[in-house]
């Protein structure tokens, strides 16, 4: 006797196996390393780093008001 099959789950896997290898070669083409990433983290901190280092300072508070 042959296995009865559910249409809609069937049609689900499918769909979630396309996804999945679509998926899969995406991260292939355009996926980053763990140094890549590391990288871009380092230089994000340096840029925020040498941003905040030009602020100026506020200026003192003189309690004559002058």
């Amino acid at each position: 006797m042959a296995e009865i099959v559910n249409l809609r789950r069937a049609r689900k896997d499918r769909a979630r196996k396309e996804a999945k290898r679509t998926a899969d070669s995406n991260a292939a083409l355009h996926g980053r390393g763990k140094a890549e990433a590391a990288l871009e983290e380092a230089r994000a901190a340096k840029a925020l780093r040498d941003h905040e280092a030009h602020k100026r300072e506020a200026p003192p508070e003189d309690s004559d008001g002058a």
